[in-house]
């Protein structure tokens, strides 16, 4: 671990919580003009999240890792799922939270590499960070990094050492200060 400062850890702490946040999203989508046909959860991050989303929506739930970041484990996956798109399935992509945008930014590249259709896709996530890189269609709640600096830690992640959340947080600094 660093010598940086350690960070200010937010724990999501109330499961009750977390399923309000999710419900708002399976809310927004019902009384929305779009519905996906499929759900698909970012590993890891956002699995949780939409597996209650594809049960509060009845929609089938697929799943992409992202995060393992072996290259290009995530990315034959996403040649599937653009093609779905390109076919006319409408798409939700959800994660926890859209931080600096990358991992969103690299799922719609390979998407957009794979001839999907934007008009078929669209990405929620729990939180959004407002000065993200990257916009999101859907969103419970908002913050701005600009000047939230916690780090967040979902319901799933607060199972883990608080060392090991440490220093994941500690990995990117650029979230942090």
């Amino acid at each position: 671990m660093s010598q940086t400062a350690e960070p200010e850890l937010f724990y999501l702490e109330y499961y009750e919580d977390f399923l309000a946040k999710v419900r708002i999203l399976s809310r927004k989508l019902r009384e929305g003009d779009w519905m996906p046909e499929v759900v698909i959860g970012v590993g890891r991050g956002g699995l949780v999240p939409a597996v209650y989303i594809s049960h509060q929506l009845e929609l089938p739930m697929l799943s992409i890792d992202h995060s393992s970041k072996m290259p290009g484990f995530a990315d034959e996956l996403l040649a599937k799922v653009a093609a779905m798109s390109a076919q006319g399935r409408r798409l939700l992509f959800v994660d926890d939270i859209n931080d600096s945008g990358g991992t969103i930014q690299y799922i719609r590249d390979r998407l957009d590499e794979g001839g999907c259709s934007q008009d078929n896709l669209r990405f929620a996530v729990v939180i959004n960070n407002h000065s993200s890189k990257v916009e999101v269609d859907l969103w419970a709640d908002m913050i701005d990094r600009a000047e939230d600096k916690r780090w967040f830690v979902f319901p799933w992640e607060a199972v883990g050492t608080k060392d090991a959340i440490v220093e994941e947080a500690l990995s990117v600094p650029e979230r942090l200060s």
